[in-house]
């Protein structure tokens, strides 16, 4: 139980920093693409605005790599934005190996608890013999509290997995999407367009 027990505390913990850190508004702001045109088209970007891109979200960050490196062409911008979002998209799925991992160990850690539970059940039945039912009964059901305890750990621990890795997916996309119409604005390829969807 004692393993299972840690699997249960890390689980937790895992999924409360991720539903914190995983948030939208956080990561992919929706406003900031158009504040990042502003800045642009007003000829108000520079080392401090960059810098101020950088440190407010991930997003920011490669729209950051992209300005700075919009001067070297098109596809280079591009290359660095690539380059920036693996990295950010590898930092949102922090912890999530580990939360899949108890996912897959804790049930397995509860049927170890049965079977060697149901061992010193049939050490018992040596030692007294079968005929005391209450002593059965006790060491079984203390067997199985373990594999009860592994599933009640491992399902929203598995949940929770699957939960945050389409949570990523998604944000990706919302990145990717954003990134592309900055490399398409400052590269004259379209012109920005505000929320109601008409041109500026």
């Amino acid at each position: 139980m004692y393993p299972i027990l840690l699997c249960s505390i890390l689980a937790l913990a895992i999924i409360a920093e991720r539903l914190w850190a995983l948030r939208v508004n956080k990561i992919s702001p929706r406003n900031l693409i158009a504040q990042v045109w502003g800045w642009v088209k007003n000829s108000q970007m520079d080392g401090r605005k960059v810098k101020e891109l950088k440190d407010s979200s991930p997003l920011g960050r490669v729209l950051a790599t992209g300005l700075i490196n919009a001067k070297h062409g098109r596809d280079i911008m591009k290359e660095a934005i690539v380059d920036t979002a693996t990295h950010e998209i590898h930092e949102l799925g922090r912890f999530l190996n580990l939360l899949g991992s108890i996912a897959a160990v804790a049930p397995l850690l509860g049927l170890l608890g049965t079977v060697i539970g149901m061992i010193k059940v049939f050490n018992a039945i040596v030692l007294e013999g079968a005929g005391n039912a209450a002593i059965l009964a006790g060491g079984i059901s203390e067997a199985l509290y373990t594999t009860a305890a592994g599933l009640v750990v491992a399902i929203p621990a598995l949940f929770f997995h699957r939960f945050f890795t389409r949570r990523i997916d998604e944000i990706a996309v919302l990145m990717e999407q954003d990134a592309i119409k900055l490399v398409d604005v400052i590269h004259g390829d379209r012109e920005e367009e505000n929320s109601e969807g008409a041109k500026r």
